[in-house]
C-alpha cells in the first residue's frame, strides 16, 4: 500500500522500535487507519496489521514519539473500538521510509474480538438522504462506524474474505475508499454502493388486488387463506409455468437481486418500480411484510392499523403477547410513554435495542401523532419501542420529503411461534408463507442469527432482559480466571456461555429448547462462537434438571470432558455476583425469584433465599410449598394456582371469587379430586406461580398465552392503585432454617379485601408491597444470623421493576449492598454465566 513520504523527525534521540499488540474489539471499527494516522502524526515508521490475536503494530522513531504513541493508543481509539489490553515489546531498530498498513495475517490462536452489529451512523444517514450523493437511498450504506458485523462474520481475522460480503466484488470507487486510510470507509468490510452492493427485492405475489380479494392480504377470492394458493398457483413462490419455486428464477432471471438487463441494480426500479416505495404502500394498505434485517427476518405491519395488527397476531398464534414497535424518532412516541434521559439514551444508542417504556396513563394524542392499535400490547404496562437501525428501516419509515406512510411499525421476529428467527431466504419464503403477504429481501446472506435485544430502565439504570443484537458477541470480564468451558444455560430463553481466562462470551438469544429447529440453531451457534473466540472447552456446565434438553446436549457432547450440573437458582445468584465483579470469597444473600427451577429435594423451586458463593449454597429460606396441579397446565391456567393456594390456606372455593368462576365446572371437580389424591401435583415454592395465583384471584388474568402474562398484567394493574394506600400483605414466617414463608395469610387477606369491595389495583399493589416486605424481613434475619450484608436480587420475577425498585429501596435504606442485573438478564437468559462460574470453581477444586 502506498503511503506519504516520511515526515521529518520530531526528535534527535536514537531511534526506538516497539511492537504493540492490541486486543479487544479492534477489527472492523477503523482501528488500523486510526493507528496509521497517529503514527504518521508522530513521524513514526513501521506497519500495522490484523491478526487472529488482535491488531499488531510496529512503530519506530524517537523515544519520546514512541512513548506518546503508546500513551494515546487506547485513550483516543475509534468510537466502536473496545480495547481490552495493550502489550508492548521492545525490538531492535530496523529503519524504514514510512508507516504502512499490511494485509491481514491468518493462523495462530484466535484472541481478537468481533464487533456487534451497529446502527447506521449520522454520516451514513446524511448520505442516504442526500440526492447529490452516490449512495442516495442506497439500502446498504455503511462505514467503519456502523453496519453489520457479527451477523456477517464467517471467520477471523475480520476481513471481507471472512464475511458474507466476499461474494460482492467492489467497484473502483468503493475499492478506492476501502484502500484510502484517510477515508472513513477504509477497510469497512461491508462497504458497497449501488453499483456493486447487495440488491433489494420486493416479492409480493399478493400485491395484485383482484376484485373480491382479501381486503388485507390481497388474496384472490376462493384462494387458500393460509397460503394464498388460487387456481393451482402458489402466491409465495409463483410456481406457475415452470417458475423456480423459491427465488422465481424464470428465464434466467434472479428475482432476489434481479440483475436482468436494463433493471436498476439497487432497488429494482424497472418501469418506475421501487421496492421500498411499494413495500411502504403495501404496509399502508394493511399488508404484513417479512423484512430481512441484520440478524434475521422481521414481520412488519402498520402498528396503527387495528385490522393488520390483529391479523398478524392471529397468523402468528401469538395470543396476547405484546409486539414491539419501530418509530422514526423518539419524538414519535413521547406522547405515548414516559421517556426519561436513560430511556432516550438507550433508544438512540448504536445498539438500538427494544426499550420497554412505561406507558402514560392517559396519553394525549397530538394532532397527527401516531396512535398504536390496542392489539399491539394488550394488558401490558409497557410499550416496547425501537428506532431504525438499518438503512432499509429508515427508508421504510420514510426520509424527509417522502410520501406519508406508516409512522409506527410493528416489528416482531420473523418466525413461527416457538421456532428460531428465520435467516435463510429460501426458508423465509417457505416458513413465513402463511404469515406474510410479501417479502422485502436482499441477497446479502446472514451468517449468524441475532434477535433484537430487549432492555428496560429500573431506577434510572438499564436492565437487560434479552441480550442479543448490539451486545453479542462482546465478552464480559470475569472476577476470576476460568479454564476453557462451555455452559449450556437453561431450556427457556436459552443463551449459552463460553469462558476462558477472565473473559466470558454470552451467546445471542437462542430461544426455547423444546423445538428441534431451536436445538439445531443452538448447535450451530456453539460452533460459530467457538470459531471466532478460539475457546476450546475442556469442561461443560448445565442445569441439574434431568429433563432439560440443554443438559442432555451437554451429556451427549461431553466426549470425555467433565460435565458439572449446577442448581438453577445457585446459577442465577452466581451470575449476579460475576456481573458485579465479586470474587466469591464472601457469600451473599441471594434472593432468586422465578417461575421454575429444579430443586435439590425434587420439588419445583422458585421463591428462594440462598446464602451462596461460587463454591456452593445453603438454603436459608423459601416460600412454603403448595401443589402445582398439572405442571405446565397450571402455568397456562393461573386459576389453577389460585385454587391450589386457596386450598393450601384452608379456604373454600367460593363462587364469589374470580378464580372459581373462571374454572369450568367439570375441570373444577377434576382439580379438586386431583389435589385430594396428590395426582401430578409436584410441590412448588415458586414466586412466579404465586404471582400467577394472585393475578387470577384478583380477577386480572386467568389464562396465560405467553410466559409471565399473569404477572405482567398484575404489575400493570398495581400501577393504577391509589397513591395514599400503604397497606402491605404479610407472610407467616417459621423460626428454623430454612425459614418457611407461608403465603396463606396473604391469600386470606386478598379474599377479605375482595369481599370488602377493594379493587384489583389495590390488591395488586398491596401484594407487591407484601413481597418486598418479605424480602426485607428475611434478609435482615439472614444478616442477624450470619453477618452478611450483600443481597443479590435475581431471577425472572425481578424483571418486574415495581417489585425490584421496592425491594432495593428498602434494603438500601437498611444498610444493605444490593446487586441487581444491568448487563446480563435476570431470567434464564443469564443463567449460563452463573453456571460457568460455579463449574469453574468445582473443576478447579477437583
Amino acid at each position: 500500500m502506498s503511503a506519504p513520504p516520511r515526515p521529518a523527525a520530531v526528535a534527535q534521540d536514537p531511534p526506538h522500535r516497539r511492537r504493540v499488540l492490541v486486543r479487544g474489539v479492534v477489527q472492523g471499527v477503523g482501528f488500523r487507519p486510526y493507528v496509521y494516522g497517529l503514527a504518521t502524526e508522530l513521524a513514526l515508521v513501521g506497519h500495522v496489521t490484523n491478526t487472529p490475536e488482535g491488531v499488531v503494530a510496529e512503530v519506530e522513531g524517537s523515544g519520546a514519539a514512541v512513548a506518546r504513541f503508546c500513551d494515546r493508543l487506547a485513550v483516543q481509539a475509534p468510537p466502536l473500538a473496545r480495547v481490552e489490553s495493550v502489550d508492548h515489546q521492545e525490538l531492535p531498530a530496523a529503519g524504514g521510509e514510512a508507516f504502512i498498513i499490511l494485509a491481514s495475517r491468518s493462523g495462530g490462536p484466535v484472541r481478537t474480538l468481533v464487533s456487534p452489529d451497529t446502527a447506521t451512523c449520522a454520516d451514513c444517514l446524511a448520505e442516504l438522504a442526500d440526492p447529490a450523493d452516490r449512495r442516495h437511498r442506497h439500502p446498504f450504506v455503511n462505514c467503519t462506524h456502523c453496519g453489520p458485523r457479527f451477523t456477517i462474520v464467517t471467520g477471523v481475522p475480520y476481513d471481507r474474505a471472512n464475511t458474507t460480503m466476499a461474494a460482492f466484488p467492489m467497484c473502483p470507487d468503493c475499492a478506492g475508499e476501502y484502500a484510502d486510510p484517510a477515508d472513513r470507509r477504509f477497510h469497512a468490510q461491508p462497504v458497497a454502493c449501488p453499483s456493486c452492493g447487495p440488491r433489494l427485492r420486493l416479492i409480493a405475489p399478493g400485491a395484485e388486488r383482484a376484485a373480491g380479494s382479501d381486503r388485507v392480504t390481497g388474496r384472490a377470492a376462493g384462494s387458500d387463506r393460509g397460503t394464498g394458493r388460487a387456481a393451482g398457483r402458489d402466491p409465495v413462490s409463483d410456481r406457475a409455468a415452470g417458475r423456480d419455486p423459491v427465488s422465481d428464477r424464470a428465464a434466467g432471471r434472479d428475482p432476489v437481486s434481479d440483475r436482468a438487463a436494463g433493471r436498476d441494480p439497487v432497488t429494482d426500479r424497472a418501469a418506475g418500480r421501487d421496492p421500498v416505495a411499494e413495500a411502504r404502500a403495501m404496509l399502508a394498505r394493511g399488508a404484513i411484510l417479512a423484512v430481512k434485517g441484520l440478524g434475521g427476518y422481521h414481520l412488519a405491519c402498520d402498528a396503527t392499523n387495528a385490522g393488520a395488527v390483529s391479523l398478524l397476531r392471529r397468523r402468528k398464534a401469538r395470543g396476547d403477547k405484546p409486539f414491539a414497535v419501530m418509530a422514526r424518532a423518539a419524538s414519535d412516541v413521547e406522547h405515548l410513554v414516559r421517556l426519561g434521559p436513560e430511556e432516550r439514551r438507550l433508544l438512540e444508542s448504536p445498539v438500538r435495542p427494544v426499550v420497554l417504556l412505561r406507558r402514560r396513563p392517559d396519553p394525549a394524542y397530538p394532532e397527527g401523532g401516531p396512535r398504536p392499535a390496542e392489539a399491539v400490547a394488550p394488558g401490558s404496562p409497557d410499550l416496547g419501542v425501537m428506532l431504525p437501525y438499518t438503512p432499509v428501516h429508515h427508508l421504510l419509515l420514510g426520509l424527509p420529503g417522502d410520501p406519508e406512510g406508516p409512522r409506527l411499525l410493528v416489528m416482531t421476529s420473523g418466525n413461527v411461534s416457538g421456532e428460531p428467527i428465520v435467516t435463510d431466504d429460501e426458508e423465509a419464503l417457505e416458513r413465513l408463507a402463511h404469515l406474510a403477504d410479501g417479502w422485502l429481501t436482499h441477497d446479502r446472506p446472514i451468517h449468524v442469527p441475532c434477535d433484537d435485544s430487549v432492555v428496560r430502565v429500573c431506577d434510572a439504570e438499564p436492565l437487560v432482559l434479552r441480550r442479543s443484537r448490539g451486545y453479542a458477541p462482546l465478552p464480559l470480564t470475569l472476577p476470576l480466571p476460568v479454564r476453557p468451558a462451555l455452559a449450556t444455560g437453561g431450556d427457556l430463553k436459552n443463551a449459552f456461555c463460553l469462558g476462558e481466562g477472565r473473559q466470558a462470551w454470552l451467546s445471542a438469544h437462542i430461544g426455547d429448547m423444546d423445538d428441534l429447529a431451536t436445538q439445531g440453531a443452538f448447535e450451530r451457534a456453539v460452533e460459530q462462537l467457538e470459531s471466532i473466540t478460539g475457546v476450546r472447552p475442556r469442561s461443560l456446565a448445565c442445569d441439574r434438571h434431568p429433563g432439560y434438553r440443554s443438559a442432555r446436549w451437554a451429556d451427549r457432547n461431553a466426549a470425555g470432558r467433565t460435565v458439572v450440573r449446577v442448581q438453577h437458582h445457585h446459577a442465577h445468584i452466581a451470575a449476579a455476583m460475576a456481573e458485579h465483579g465479586l470474587d466469591g470469597t464472601r457469600p451473599v444473600i441471594g434472593v432468586a425469584f422465578d417461575g421454575t427451577g429444579h430443586g435439590d429435594d425434587g420439588a419445583v423451586w422458585g421463591g428462594e433465599f440462598l446464602l451462596a458463593d461460587y463454591a456452593g449454597f445453603t438454603r436459608f429460606g423459601h416460600l412454603a410449598y403448595v401443589p402445582l396441579p398439572g405442571g405446565d397446565t397450571a402455568v397456562r391456567r393461573p386459576y389453577r394456582m389460585a385454587l391450589a393456594q386457596l386450598r393450601a390456606a384452608g379456604l373454600d372455593w367460593s363462587g364469589d371469587l374470580p378464580c372459581t368462576t373462571a374454572c369450568p365446572p367439570d375441570e373444577l371437580r377434576l382439580l379438586q379430586r386431583q389435589l385430594e389424591c396428590e395426582l401430578n401435583c409436584v410441590p412448588t415454592s415458586s414466586m412466579g406461580r404465586l404471582f400467577d395465583a394472585v393475578s387470577s384471584l384478583a380477577g386480572v388474568c386467568h389464562r396465560a398465552g405467553y410466559e409471565a402474562q399473569a404477572a405482567v398484567e398484575l404489575e400493570a394493574v398495581a400501577l393504577e392503585a391509589p397513591a395514599d394506600d400503604i397497606t402491605a400483605y404479610a407472610f407467616a414466617l417459621g423460626d428454623g432454617e430454612p425459614v418457611r414463608a407461608d403465603a396463606a395469610p396473604v391469600i386470606a387477606a386478598i379474599v377479605r379485601d375482595l369481599r370488602e369491595g377493594h379493587t384489583a389495583a389495590t390488591v395488586a399493589a398491596r401484594f407487591h408491597r407484601g413481597v418486598a416486605g418479605l424480602v426485607h424481613t428475611l434478609c435482615r434475619r439472614a444478616r442477624e444470623r450470619h453477618g452478611l450484608d450483600t443481597v443479590a436480587l435475581t431471577g425472572g420475577v425481578f424483571a418486574n421493576t415495581l417489585l425490584s425498585s421496592a425491594c432495593a429501596a428498602a434494603l438500601r435504606e437498611d444498610g444493605f449492598t444490593v446487586l441487581r442485573h444491568h448487563l446480563v438478564p435476570p431470567g434464564d437468559g443469564g443463567l449460563a454465566l452463573g453456571q460457568l462460574m460455579v463449574a469453574a470453581r468445582t473443576t478447579t477444586d477437583d
